[in-house]
């Protein structure tokens, strides 16, 4: 065979398979009227926060918050049967700490949320199973937080905090680090 024929052969070739490829992905992925029905059909959660940024210190302090919270459509009633997880971590000039902690209550209320729960592992001594909360208020670029142990110092010297308690949002997210998403709560009166 000549080496055009053989080009000409080999191309025809991959056309073929990548055609026969397209035609079973189109077959196994929903078009999106299918999509969208099926997501209809779900009912939505009943509350939501989620996203992560940087908060802005004009000290140069490197201080993340990031939110995975959830209240299923099922129990909309009850907003400390919210699930999920957030952490935190605050850095300056290499010392800080970091803090995980699953979530024990969600309210959302337009675009703002509180959300609380149990740190469940941290490098700041004391903090391993105390309750911490955090305001959330999504303004889109601008979203603002706060934090329960903004008047104490360190999560560590709280005792005894409530379910879903913060502080109002009164630190400023960094423009371009993230950003927050509320799903807010619909709850039936």
């Amino acid at each position: 065979m000549k080496r055009r024929t053989k080009i000409v052969v080999l191309g025809s070739a991959l056309l073929l398979t990548a055609g026969a490829a397209s035609a079973a992905t189109a077959s196994e992925t929903p078009r999106p009227r299918e999509a969208a029905a099926s997501e209809a059909d779900r009912p939505r959660e009943a509350a939501a926060l989620t996203g992560t940024a940087k908060l802005h210190r004009s000290a140069g302090d490197d201080i993340t918050f990031s939110f995975d919270a959830h209240l299923a459509a099922q129990d909309k009633a009850d907003p400390m049967k919210a699930t999920g997880t957030f952490a935190f971590s605050h850095y300056q000039n290499g010392n800080g700490a970091r803090a995980e902690v699953a979530v024990d209550c969600l309210l959302t209320g337009g675009k703002v949320a509180v959300v609380s729960g149990i740190v469940t592992e941290s490098d700041l001594p004391g903090v391993e199973g105390k309750r911490v909360g955090v305001t959330v208020h999504d303004l889109g670029r601008h979203d603002r937080l706060g934090y329960s142990w903004a008047a104490t110092g360190t999560p560590a010297e709280m005792d005894g905090l409530p379910k879903c308690v913060s502080s109002a949002p009164f630190e400023k997210v960094s423009k371009g680090t993230g950003d927050f998403t509320v799903v807010p709560w619909q709850p039936e009166f």
